[in-house]
């Protein structure tokens, strides 16, 4: 009989606790976005007569509640700590850890992706740069894979055959070669990008490659953010990770000079290279040049020469363009992800400006060019 008392209260305890769920996953309040996955989330189904009988509903359905979830974050934690500690798996939604860092696992080699993006850097030299006598180099940002993957056991994508295909499919620029200058510390733990307090190397040897004088560490100060910074990786791997500190380069050049960014309408919008809003931003990395846009403006008025710099770029740029301004009047970041080829003649006036191909393997070998 006592038996009996038990297994009740055990059955309606797991009942009241999926009433519970239920309810809340119905009636609760529900998050538009992920701040942790980087993602919004989905929002209930238009429930109609057509899509009742087509299936959709149940299956928007089925994503909605996924989504929404009591405790989503919590057991999305859980889930990860179970499967790397007890089940001993390598990775978790495709992140691993090693060395204290995380990272995504980058293989293989997408040939197609790589050949792709050449195709249209091709695009914009023969449209563009073909006859204005630009100085044009190429650097490719290695992620941090190159140097954390091989020797954890991890598999890793043919990093050389990838730089081989961008010099071979790239003969009209000069090729800089950047693993040497970075390290595996020069990353963020928690993110996919590089810090920016540590490219002085990197930023040095393209101005030397540019011909321009190269910035020099008593040229800044750096200035730490508030905030905690929480990479990509910090949610998409759903593991305990330490919050890190993002460091900011400044100097008077910098905080003198203005950004010009251009919506998809041609609109404009005037602010600092470090704007304040953007330490509100669901990523903090966009407080350099407030994230990704198709065209970025930055004029210097105390610019040591006259000369323009172009650079076609995706977000490593955003923080390394920073390091490159001080001989420069004009820097115009363009990242043709957001804006056609064909469209930046309407903006952009080439006419022999220096100019810097930088895209980190990542971006190349995703197809997202």
């Amino acid at each position: 009989m006592k038996n009996n008392k038990i297994r009740w209260i055990g059955a309606g305890a797991v009942a009241a606790l999926w009433a519970a769920l239920t309810l809340f996953a119905w009636f609760g309040p529900h998050k538009d976005f992920s701040d942790a996955e980087r993602r919004p989330l989905e929002q209930f189904p238009e429930l109609t007569g057509d899509t009742l009988l087509s299936g959709d509903f149940m299956t928007d359905f089925e994503s909605y509640t996924l989504d929404q979830f009591p405790l989503r974050d919590s057991f999305r934690t859980l889930k990860a700590l179970f499967h790397n500690y007890v089940m001993q798996q390598k990775d978790n939604n495709g992140i691993y850890m090693a060395q204290g860092y995380a990272a995504e696992m980058e293989y293989p080699l997408e040939e197609g992706s790589v050949s792709h993006a050449l195709q249209q850097f091709g695009k914009v030299y023969d449209k563009y740069l073909k006859d204005a006598g630009s100085t044009v180099i190429c650097a490719v940002v290695p992620d941090k894979g190159y140097y954390l993957a091989r020797e954890n056991g991890y598999l890793e994508l043919d990093y050389e055959k990838l730089f081989s295909m961008v010099r071979q499919g790239m003969p009209w620029a000069t090729h800089v070669d950047l693993t040497g200058k970075l390290t595996l510390q020069d990353y963020y733990f928690t993110d996919t990008h590089w810090r920016q307090e540590r490219l002085l190397p990197v930023a040095q040897l393209l101005s030397q490659s540019l011909g321009v004088k190269p910035p020099k560490a008593e040229d800044f100060t750096q200035t730490a953010v508030e905030r905690p910074f929480y990479g990509v990786y910090h949610g998409q791997a759903a593991l305990p990770m330490d919050a890190e500190t993002l460091y900011l380069m400044e100097n008077d050049t910098i905080r003198g000079c203005t950004v010009t960014g251009y919506d998809t309408m041609g609109r404009e919008t005037v602010r600092k290279i470090y704007d304040e809003a953007d330490l509100q931003a669901k990523d903090l990395y966009d407080i350099y040049l407030s994230g990704m846009e198709g065209l970025l403006v930055i004029d210097n008025p105390d610019a040591a020469t006259d000369r323009e710099l172009v650079i076609f770029r995706d977000s490593f740029g955003s923080s390394l363009a920073p390091l490159l301004l001080s001989d420069y009047s004009k820097v115009t970041l363009v990242d043709i992800r957001y804006i056609s080829v064909d469209a930046l003649s309407q903006f952009v006036d080439f006419h022999g400006q220096d100019v810097l191909f930088l895209y980190s393997t990542l971006v190349l070998n995703k197809n997202l060019i």
